[in-house]
């Protein structure tokens, strides 16, 4: 890692708030495009950052992997002796109203629409024709937006805190909705 990047991703690593961390990278100008209300919970800058646009209210949970490159050129290159295998790059762009779940790696190349949801430990590797709820390696049509927002509506727990902390009855409600779905 080279003193910029590990410059930035230390800094990245000392701000506390997904929100801050996004406009960080924003003020730096560390991806090509960061829009508004956006939070990043990676603390990696990934290499070749002005390869990647990000819309406006863009949400990444945590260790969202973004790679705009491959290393194949070196293994390639030591296998013929002409050398002449260079390192491929390409970009990430994403619209607006984006969540990336958790653990969820995007290729170089690949182009989430506005309106998506990536669910948690998926592998998004192409242009994604549509909005929607994506999900699976490689990830595949889930539902539509609106499908979901339907069965979220049904499935809402409302959340209370003490500080960062949940409250005794939102912790109480969780199991008891965990024990009725699995039916234990």
């Amino acid at each position: 890692m080279d003193w910029f990047r590990l410059k930035h991703t230390v800094a990245l690593y000392l701000i506390y708030s997904g929100a801050k961390r996004a406009e960080y990278i924003r003020k730096h100008h560390l991806f090509h495009h960061v829009g508004n209300k956006c939070m990043f919970t990676f603390r990696k800058l990934p290499l070749y950052g002005e390869l990647i646009s990000v819309g406006d209210n863009v949400r990444m949970a945590s260790n969202v992997l973004l790679v705009t490159h491959d290393a194949i050129h070196n293994m390639l290159n030591n296998m013929q002796p002409d050398g002449k295998m260079h390192e491929y790059t390409g970009c990430i762009e994403m619209g607006d109203n984006v969540f990336i779940g958790a653990n969820t790696t995007i290729l170089y190349n690949s182009y989430i629409p506005s309106n998506t949801i990536i669910g948690a430990g998926s592998l998004v590797n192409r242009r994604l024709p549509s909005g929607g709820v994506w999900a699976g390696v490689p990830v595949r049509y889930i539902c539509s937006i609106e499908e979901f927002l339907e069965k979220r509506g049904k499935d809402y727990l409302k959340i209370e805190k003490n500080g960062h902390r949940l409250s005794e009855k939102t912790i109480e409600a969780a199991w008891n909705a965990y024990h009725a779905q699995t039916n234990q």
